[in-house]
Parts: structure tokens; sequence; C-alpha cells
């Protein structure tokens, strides 16, 4: 039997987030996906795009312009050959992490030696949609949002499983006597962290001008303590997740180029991170927001790892509240460590692009600060968390 092909991210581009009908809403989701592999290959100009073996995109809606495989369309619309097979994966929130674990499985099994992978999500133009009709034109027939959350959920499934995210991930802080003044520091500390890497060039050659839009557009670099505890709860009357310490809507595609080491040396790149494991595990579905804790010790016990070995962690911030309550499940985890560049309350959440923007983050954040082992975690709606293992020499 053949020795496994080590996987290794050799680039990866994106798009910048766009806030809800913001500068990339006019886009449609199909260009936005496509918008990234463009560039993507374009700054490779030894790169043969008919050697891309496959693009594996997630997508969590797929309800309008990302219909009926948008991986697909976005390889029709990119500018890579027609013969390009393509897939699009939906895991929600983990889609992104999902599709990067697919690819490097693709090629550690030497089915592929390079991959396009990333995923999108135009959030502004969900459409609505309609229930299924069993009877002529109904009196109580209502139109459907789809941006976000359940819609037509079974009536078997018990109401807390159902509940917004939002009031789900509130009810295990408070378990775990995490208040407002905790997650408004953490969403005060994102949009920090989130504005200095802007200003600092971190995303110099990463993030590329998309419809006019150059930066992410949701960074409140002004924003304050005073601003946040103003702000009322969102799911709850007297609750403590709020719109400014939870993710915003958005719009964003992200590409990441991944090959074996015989492609980096074709192509004379030096590999960004190699991506040594991945994990997915599950808990009820209202307590999703712990569900990357298991989906993190299953990774770092496969690898043979702890956390104390860990020299940066990507946690998806789909809420503050969740963030604060993976960190009290995972003691051994230096919070330091963790988003040092801001995460999704800052730069946003666009679902199904966000975890792979966060294992791109992972990485070049490895290889920027002299290497080592770094971890990427997402929490997925209806009770689902990913992890992904990134080791830069």
């Amino acid at each position: 039997m053949e020795e496994p092909v080590e996987p290794y991210i050799l680039d990866a581009v994106r798009t910048p987030f766009g806030r809800n009908r913001g500068g990339l809403s006019g886009v449609r989701i199909d260009d936005l996906a496509a918008h990234p592999i463009t560039a993507l290959v374009k700054r490779h100009p030894g790169l043969d795009p008919a050697r891309i073996a496959e693009v594996v995109y997630g997508n969590s809606n797929g309800a309008g312009e990302d219909n009926r495989n948008v991986a697909r369309m976005a390889v029709l619309l990119s500018g890579l050959p027609e013969t390009t097979p393509a897939v699009t994966v939906n895991r929600l929130c983990g889609s992104g992490a999902e599709a990067i674990a697919q690819a490097a499985r693709l090629i550690r099994t030497g089915e592929a030696d390079l991959v396009i992978a990333g995923g999108v999500e135009g959030m502004s133009r969900a459409p609505y949609v309609l229930p299924p009709i069993d009877q002529a034109l109904p009196r109580d027939l209502a139109l459907l949002p789809t941006t976000i959350g359940w819609r037509m959920a079974n009536p078997e499934f018990p109401s807390r499983w159902t509940e917004s995210l939002g009031t789900s991930a509130e009810r295990v802080a408070t378990e775990k006597g995490i208040g407002r003044a905790a997650q408004d520091d953490w969403a005060l500390r994102s949009h920090q962290r989130a504005h200095a890497a802007w200003q600092n060039g971190l995303h110099d050659g990463y993030v590329t001008e998309c419809a006019g839009v150059t930066r992410d557009e949701c960074i409140r670099p002004g924003t304050t303590p005073d601003a946040l505890a103003a702000l009322a709860p969102a799911f709850t009357r007297d609750g403590t997740v709020t719109a400014g310490n939870s993710s915003p809507i958005n719009d964003g595609a992200v590409a990441v180029l991944i090959g074996s080491e015989q492609a980096a040396a074709d192509l004379g790149v030096d590999p960004i991170a190699r991506i040594a494991g991945s994990a997915v595990a599950a808990l009820a579905p209202d307590r999703f927001a712990l569900a990357p804790v298991p989906a993190i010790h299953k990774l770092l016990g496969r690898a043979g790892r702890t956390l104390a070995d860990l020299d940066v962690v990507e946690l998806n911030e789909a809420f503050a509240a969740m963030v604060l309550s993976c960190l009290d499940e995972l003691p051994g985890l230096d919070p330091e460590r963790v988003n040092p560049n801001g995460g999704a309350i800052a730069l946003g959440h666009p679902i199904g692009a966000s975890a792979a923007r966060a294992v791109a983050d992972c990485a070049r954040h490895l290889r920027r600060t002299g290497g080592g082992l770094g971890l990427t975690a997402a929490c997925i709606g209806v009770g689902q968390g990913i992890a992904v293992l990134l080791e830069t020499p």
C-alpha cells in the first residue's frame, strides 16, 4: 500500500466580507464564488488551470443564485476549463472547513495533486421561499426568509432544538456564568484586533478587491464599551447576546489552493502549512455552542497533541457567548492565542466561507510568526463542530 501524500495549503485569496446589503450585495452569488478562484489562478502564471483536479466549495443556503451546485457555477464563471469538476458541500457554518478537509483527503489518497477549496455565501441576496403547498392557495400562505436559521422545521423536533442560535448560545453562557460584560469585552477585542490587522497590512496580497470593495465592511474601530453596553438584547428580553457581541450577516467568498509537495515544487511555491488532520463532532442541536470542544479533543487525540502544543487557534466567532463558553471548557488553552487578528464578530460571517477564512488565517499567521502548530474550529448550527489542524515548520 502506498504511503499517504501530505496535503499543503499553497495559497489563499478571499474577497472582502461585505456587510448586509452593503458593497457586495449587488454581486450575484455565483459571480462572488468565482471571484477569488479567478484571482488565485491569475497570481500563479506557471499554473496550468487544467491541472486543478477539483473545486470543492462550502455553501450553506443554496436557495438562490447559489443553487444547483454553486461550486460548478463558479468554475464555469472563473475561466477554469469546462472539464474541471466541482462539488458544493454543506455543513452550515463549518462548510468552508469541510471543503478544505475534503480537498486534503483527495490529496492524501492520491486522487488529486492540486485542488481549490473554499466557500461562498451571499446572505444579502438570500431569497424568500414558499413551503410545499398541499392545497390550492391556502390563506395562511407566507414567504419564508432563507438568510439564516431554521425554516420549515420538522414538528417532531423538540422546540428547544429549533430555537434561534442566539438563544441557545445565551442559555449555555448563562449556565456557565458568562455575563454581558465579558461578551462585550470579547466583541471589543475582536474589532480592535481586526482593525489593527488591516492597519498593519496583514491582509495585503490576500484580500482582493471585489465590486469596488477593498476592506471588510463590518469592522468598527471606533466602538467602545459604552456603545456595546447600550445595545438591546437581541434574542430574549433580559438577555446578554446582542447585535454587538454576535457575528453579523455578510457576503463573501474564499478560495484556497491545496496541493501535494510535488505540486508545490512544480509551481515554485513554498507551502504555507501542512493540513495535519480534521475532525467533526456533534451534540444536541441546542448545545451547538459547545460542539467545537469535542471536535478539538478528537482531533488533538488523533494527532497525539494537547492544547498546550497549539501556537494559534482560530475559533470562529458566531457569538462571543459561544467563544467564551468553549474557552471555559478548554482551560488548557491560552485565550491570548485565540483569534489574534480578530474574528467573525468584526470580520464578518458569510456562513459558507467563514470557516475557510479561519483556516487560511490560521495558516498565514503561523507562517508569518515563524511556524508551529495551529488549529481552526467552528461551531455549526444543528449541533455540530469541526476542527482542522495545521502545521508549519
